[in-house]
């Protein structure tokens, strides 16, 4: 079996085993099942009636049975249902081998029966699926790159808001239920509050929408590929991945949300790689050269920078300088300066050895950043810097975050994941102090930036990971009032972090962003679970949650909540970080900080 068709058979268990766990999602929601507990009874009597075999089971055996479920096919077999697992295995020990009217009766575990409804929507959606396929095969290639790319480009942008609302509510919806599977002492004060919320234990509020649908991103990564269509080489975006057989690139035109600037940018470029008869990078065999494009635009000036990436494969330092003298020209050109282009990089993809960190893109010409602005500030960008890829829609997500937080000029923000520092910067003005924490070291040296360029002095950044740096930044943190605001990447926060979070008492209130709000789930249940050894502060409690549409025309969204300290009559000093630990880190963070401050001065030197 060659690896294609391997990975092709391991994705088709994968989906199946997926479909079947969807059918028993049931079980784990909050609420009794009668399917969850259940036992098999075989081998009954002829004649017997479901009462009397009830007062035997619970009046005579001493068992527990809530209710007994005759099949629709036989007569001399049926379930009998129990509240937990305990009552369950009492039942099967009881019955097993008990006589009863003449037959000895057989008691086993039964699985639970999968969802009706589940399994009747999966066989009506593979009927779909078939129907799809066939409707691809008549599909030209613009409309099959809308469908990969941007899934909801042929629905009205009412109707994609009400989708998006509905999937962040269903979503919502399993995380409380989570949080009332796990803590028993929650349950009556979620039923309760779910009848204030139409089913949630808080309050979600109406999705906000993206004040601009077309051209709204502000960053695109474009892969250089073949064109199936034309053969030729190609940048832009691929039709399906790898492992299902897919490698060919589509032209990104007919795209409704790249801008016509970036479009053009990214046609620059892909001429530039036509002429240089070298192939672009193939993962099927690791060869050829050109590997992507990456492309930002401020919507504050129109400017844009680029960042070229190849494999450079056996190419000699000559011809690498020569390559890097000739894209210089190109993008010196006066279509080039029409387009906007002001900030070109290059980077050369190299295999990274253990413990090193991967390729850096190296400054070509023109201006090394780019500039943007969110709520009237203005925020410079470098390469890899993470920035919000929908600017208007920065605008309407920071402001909510600000809304939701209540914080007054004595409260301390801290900015978990602060990339170039927007969300503190903008929280600054409301606030007494603004710590921010961010992994990427240049970002950190943007935040600080920021901070000036914006006459902005009541905000601190730090350089590393959150699990690592977060103790010392929370011992910074004076105030009587602290909130932290993460905006974490897709995967969401380190498991560390969110134990810091919950074990420092003085942090009373938490607004978690998320761009991948299923992927966030864990997070959550983990901020809300009862106390542990491990988990030793008080819980955080949904109180708000805001959706944001960042991302129109495809089935992503932003989600802003709001977290509030559960406050208990025994909490004392139990829910802190050790102080010791705290001093120790803290003066390694502060010597991190110097030699960040010591390389920048070299660097301007």
């Amino acid at each position: 079996m060659s690896e294609t068709e391997l990975l092709k058979d391991n994705n088709e268990v994968n989906l199946e085993t997926d479909n079947i766990k969807e059918e028993y999602a049931y079980l784990d929601r909050g609420g009794f099942s009668s399917e969850k507990f259940k036992v098999e009874i075989r081998g009954l009597p002829k004649f017997y009636g479901i009462v009397e075999l009830k007062k035997l089971m619970n009046q005579k055996l001493g068992l527990n049975a809530s209710k007994i479920k005759r099949p629709k096919n036989g007569s001399h077999w049926l379930f009998a249902c129990f509240q937990n697992d305990e009552d369950r295995s009492k039942a099967i020990s009881a019955l097993n081998g008990y006589s009863w009217k003449g037959k000895t009766l057989i008691a086993e575990e039964a699985k639970p029966a999968p969802d009706p409804l589940v399994k009747k929507r999966k066989r009506d959606e593979d009927s779909v699926n078939i129907k799809k396929k066939k409707e691809d095969e008549n599909k030209s290639q613009e409309e099959r790159l809308k469908d990969a790319v941007t899934p909801y480009w042929n629905i009205p942008y009412e109707e994609q808001l009400a989708l998006k609302e509905k999937e962040v509510k269903n979503l919502l919806m399993k995380f409380d239920n989570e949080v009332w599977k796990i803590d028993k002492n929650k349950r009556n004060s979620i039923e309760s509050k779910r009848k204030l919320y139409n089913g949630l234990s808080f309050e979600l509020k109406p999705i906000q929408r993206s004040p601009i649908t077309a051209g709204y991103r502000n960053k695109c990564e474009f892969t250089v590929g073949i064109d199936d269509d034309t053969g030729k080489p190609t940048v832009g975006f691929r039709l399906g991945s790898y492992v299902t057989g897919t490698v060919g690139v589509a032209p990104v035109g007919g795209l409704t949300h790249i801008s016509d600037k970036m479009k053009q940018a990214v046609l620059l470029f892909q001429n530039f790689v036509r002429k240089s008869n070298m192939s672009p990078f193939s993962p099927a065999d690791y060869s050829g050269y050109w590997r992507y494009l990456t492309v930002r635009e401020s919507t504050h000036n129109g400017d844009i920078m680029l960042i070229v990436a190849m494999y450079p494969q056996d190419l000699t330092k000559d011809k690498l300088e020569e390559l890097k003298r000739e894209l210089i020209e190109h993008f010196s050109s006066e279509e080039a300066q029409a387009c906007g282009v002001k900030s070109v990089y290059f980077e050369e993809i190299t295999k990274k050895r253990s413990g090193e960190d991967g390729s850096k893109p190296i400054h070509l010409m023109g201006a090394t950043h780019i500039v943007d602005t969110i709520l009237g500030l203005q925020f410079r960008i470098s390469p890899e810097a993470f920035f919000q890829i929908n600017t208007a829609g920065a605008n309407i997500l920071y402001q909510s975050a600000i809304d939701l937080s209540n914080v007054n000029e004595k409260s301390t923000l801290i900015d978990i994941c602060c990339g170039t520092g927007t969300i503190g910067l903008c929280f600054a003005k409301h606030v007494g102090k603004v710590l921010g924490v961010e992994l990427v070291s240049e970002a950190v040296k943007d935040a600080r930036y920021n901070a000036e360029l914006n006459s902005i002095d009541n905000c601190s950044f730090f350089a590393g990971r959150a699990e690592d740096v977060l103790p010392s930044v929370l011992a910074r943190a004076t105030s009587d009032d602290v909130i932290a605001v993460v905006d974490p990447p897709r995967a969401g926060l380190h498991m560390r972090a969110v134990t810091q979070l919950r074990n420092t008492k003085k942090v009373s209130r938490l607004i978690y962003i998320s761009c991948s709000p299923a992927s966030a789930i864990k997070n959550f249940v983990d901020l809300s679970r009862p106390s542990s050894k491990t988990l030793r502060g008080a819980p955080f409690v949904p109180v708000q949650a805001v959706p944001v549409d960042m991302f129109p025309y495809t089935k992503h969204v932003e989600l802003a909540v709001l977290f509030e300290r559960e406050v208990r009559p025994s909490d004392g000093n139990e829910g802190d970080v050790d102080e010791k630990e705290v001093k120790t880190e803290e003066n390694a963070d502060i010597k991190k900080e110097e030699n960040i401050v010591s390389l920048e001065e070299n660097t301007q030197t």
